[in-house]
């Protein structure tokens, strides 16, 4: 558990265990049809109300118009587009901003997470804000390992906070707690965005591991040059901004 400043008193309410699931997306239509169907059985099997949400980040490759084609036999889903591509935080911005259940579940659209270990880690919401999961052998080369661990201990150094995985994108929140904050980021610093400033407001976190597997279809983004450089750009100025009072 993260230990948290506690000046601020998160609101405490229980949540109802409806939830909100969603896939920022970018090219991956190889992925998309296979993952929304593995959702649905496994909400199907949680016995709670759900929605789903594909957020196509503005992709080229017929992502968007599948995703649409499935809203026709799935009533429980509903697509969000950007017109271009606006980066990895905006996407999550808009799933985000999109749901409206009490507990929101987001998962990248590359099928490198499996769905049906979400029900193993749902229970942990009801007595923390945030699940914040790690990757359990991490499946991806050894240099972006090496980055991954460096970028991790860097950004919790800055923020204080004890988070072994910072970016692993698979996360539950209870959906008031972006009430209390605004999000600015754009790009890949937005997972570090949301957890410092939830943890700076009193907001509790979890951790637990989870599966990690290779990419089998689609292309990764997540190493461009042009990513990593807008985080770094971001982060001293959010640290700044969080740290300084203006959360």
């Amino acid at each position: 558990m993260v230990e948290t400043d506690r000046q601020f008193a998160p609101d405490s309410r229980p949540v109802d265990g409806s939830l909100s699931v969603f896939f920022p997306c970018y090219n991956e239509r190889e992925n998309l049809e296979a993952l929304v169907y593995e959702a649905v059985e496994v909400l199907d099997g949680l016995g709670r109300e759900y929605e789903i949400i594909v957020v196509n980040d503005g992709s080229t490759d017929g992502t968007g118009p599948l995703a649409d084609a499935l809203t026709a036999k799935i009533p429980s889903l509903k697509v969000v587009h950007h017109p271009v591509n606006s980066g990895y935080g905006m996407a999550l911005r808009s799933g985000f901003r999109a749901a409206v259940k009490e507990v929101v579940f987001y998962t990248d659209g590359d099928r490198q997470f499996d769905m049906k270990e979400l029900p193993g880690i749902l229970p942990l919401i009801e007595r923390y804000d945030i699940v914040s999961c790690y990757r359990l052998n991490r499946r991806e080369g050894i240099i972006r390992r090496f980055n991954a661990y460096c970028w991790t201990r860097l950004v919790c150094f800055l923020f204080d906070l004890k988070l072994k995985d910072i970016d692993c994108a698979f996360k539950l929140y209870k959906r008031r707690i972006f009430d209390r904050f605004e999000l600015v980021s754009t790009g890949a610093l937005i997972d570090t965005e949301i957890l410092a400033r939830a943890a700076r407001l009193g907001y509790t976190i979890t951790q637990t591991g989870v599966h990690h597997y290779p990419r089998m279809a689609g292309k990764s983004t997540g190493a461009n040059i042009k990513v990593i450089l807008r985080a770094f750009a971001e982060l001293l100025k959010l640290r700044k901004t969080i740290l300084g009072g203006r959360s």
